[in-house]
């Protein structure tokens, strides 16, 4: 998904979180927004129905980012794109983290439920429908989307929310590497179900969803399948992560940047053997923070002189 920073246009900074917006946004908004002209009297009120939308789904990633950061994860961009929103988060590699950092995107859209409910109660009340018919159906809108974004983000299909909130439960159970297979996998059939309901309906949208759930999915599975490698590898005497404590692995598990060759760059001090290009930081495959080598080293203990 870090691709999706590329042609991003940066909005704000907020909380430390950089908000961006990609630039398909506007071209989807042009479209949804012409498409729904008739369902309020002035093209205006579906200017602030896209709108709603969008502050919709920027506080549902902020709930993503800010929880990330609540269980000591890091987490600093959000992007914005037609298909939703993608916070780039980075929990510590526990399943009360994970799960925590994931579970709090739907809670902000039931938050949201709770209150759009309550204004539909005093819009009822005080008859909007017939003194505000634009209003009235404004917030019944809003209230529709983000009940359908609320359930939609909740089935089990990776990389959906629910989908990584299975993999997290899961991971209580079975670990890290198989609870990740586990949820790519039924990701999978979950892809096979979004292609047929595409094909169905002739939807583009679903369409566009089957190839970035499919792309997620392969992804998620190659890691899993390297987790599943680093997690039965040997560790390496004399470093430690500065920020885990946990000795990294002994094998050519780490990609040069610039070859994209993998190599042990602990074996060769942060040195790529292939292109001989140098590091300053490694990253830790437990914990994913990156710091310098000097600071994996483990100093030796001074010996007892012997009289």
């Amino acid at each position: 998904m870090a691709n999706l920073r590329q042609g991003s246009i940066h909005l704000f900074r907020f909380a430390g979180i950089d908000l961006f917006l990609h630039w398909s946004w506007f071209l989807v908004a042009a479209f949804e927004i012409s498409d729904r002209a008739k369902s309020y009297s002035s093209l205006s009120w579906n200017v602030l129905e896209y709108l709603a939308l969008f502050l919709i789904v920027t506080l549902h990633e902020y709930g993503h980012a800010l929880a990330c950061r609540q269980v000591g994860g890091t987490s600093n961009q959000i992007v914005l794109w037609p298909l939703g929103g993608v916070a780039y988060v980075n929990p510590p590699p526990r399943p009360g983290p994970t799960l925590w950092s994931i579970a709090a995107g739907p809670l902000v859209n039931v938050a949201l439920l709770i209150i759009l409910s309550i204004l539909g109660m005093v819009n009822r009340s005080l008859g909007w429908a017939e003194t505000m018919p634009n209003a009235h159906a404004l917030l019944r809108s809003v209230w529709l989307i983000n009940l359908v974004l609320l359930i939609f983000n909740m089935l089990p299909i990776y990389p959906l929310d629910g989908g990584q909130i299975l993999r997290s439960l899961l991971w209580f159970a079975v670990g890290r590497a198989r609870s990740l297979m586990v949820a790519t996998i039924i990701g999978f059939v979950g892809v096979a179900g979004f292609i047929i309901l595409a094909l169905r309906i002739h939807s583009v949208w679903f369409g566009v969803l089957s190839v970035f759930v499919l792309a997620n999915c392969w992804r998620g599975l190659r890691q899993a399948q390297a987790l599943s490698r680093i997690l039965k590898s040997p560790r390496r005497d004399g470093f430690t992560c500065p920020s885990c404590k946990a000795a990294p692995p002994v094998g050519n598990f780490w990609i040069c940047d610039q070859c994209r060759k993998l190599f042990d760059t602990f074996q060769t001090q942060a040195v790529c053997p292939n292109c001989a290009g140098r590091f300053a930081a490694t990253a830790c495959l437990d914990c994913g923070r990156f710091r310098p080598m000097s600071e994996w080293i483990v100093p030796t203990p001074p010996q007892p002189l012997l009289s």
